[in-house]
């Protein structure tokens, strides 16, 4: 919904800027921030709704099982966003494969399909971990607050740039692609290292996981 709300805000002001109509590398980055600005509103939603929770008591929370999870909320946030996010990024292109030819790429390589595909798995993996990103950087104090958020819109913003180059007349998709799969490890990377996850860690529960499913003899 959020998300959603996001996208009407960048409509109204594509429609009332004359220049956004022509220069899609213009409305680009306003795309980007008013997507990530609902996100942050959308913490703020949620930050008010687990306040009052916790005003109530306790075990009636856990009776009703009321009691929030911040990172099972904030994945759930990210990849609510991926979802609509990819749908919208596809959904034209699906479309048109199944008209007579009407793709709209002349002369482009067939490509296309397969490079689409794989970025719009990506934009959602990414709104994935951003949400996770934004949210548990919003949690924390000092640095972390202020680094993360600003992590999320400038990996947004980069990604989102790298489909324009999708758009010359002699697109290279592997650039795109190599560049914003790197953009995504990476992404999981500082996820991990942001939520407390160390290699001992990591071992730990890996070795409790093995131990967990050895089979009795």
């Amino acid at each position: 919904f959020f998300w959603l709300l996001s996208l009407l805000v960048s409509s109204l002001l594509w429609y009332a800027v004359v220049p956004l109509r022509s220069e899609l590398a213009f409305a680009v980055p306003f795309s980007v921030i008013f997507q990530e600005a609902f996100r942050y509103l959308f913490y703020l939603v949620i930050k008010r709704a687990e306040t009052a929770l916790q005003s109530v008591r306790l075990q009636e929370l856990a009776a009703k099982g009321m009691i929030f999870d911040r990172l099972a909320v904030a994945y759930a946030s990210g990849y609510g966003y991926g979802l609509i996010s990819g749908a919208f990024a596809i959904v034209n292109v699906l479309s048109d494969m199944a008209g007579p030819g009407t793709i709209g790429i002349s002369g482009h390589s067939q490509g296309f399909f397969t490079a689409t595909a794989f970025l719009t798995l990506a934009i959602i993996l990414l709104h994935t971990f951003w949400g996770v990103v934004m949210f548990t950087s919003l949690d924390k104090h000092g640095y972390q607050r202020i680094v993360g958020p600003i992590v999320v819109v400038i990996a947004h913003m980069l990604f989102s740039c790298l489909t324009l180059i999708n758009r010359t007349k002699t697109p290279v998709y592997a650039i795109s692609l190599v560049t914003g799969y790197l953009l995504l490890l990476a992404t999981i990377f500082y996820t991990i290292v942001l939520n407390g996850v160390t290699l001992n860690s990591f071992r730990r529960s890996f070795i409790n996981v093995r131990e967990t499913t050895t089979p009795l003899t």
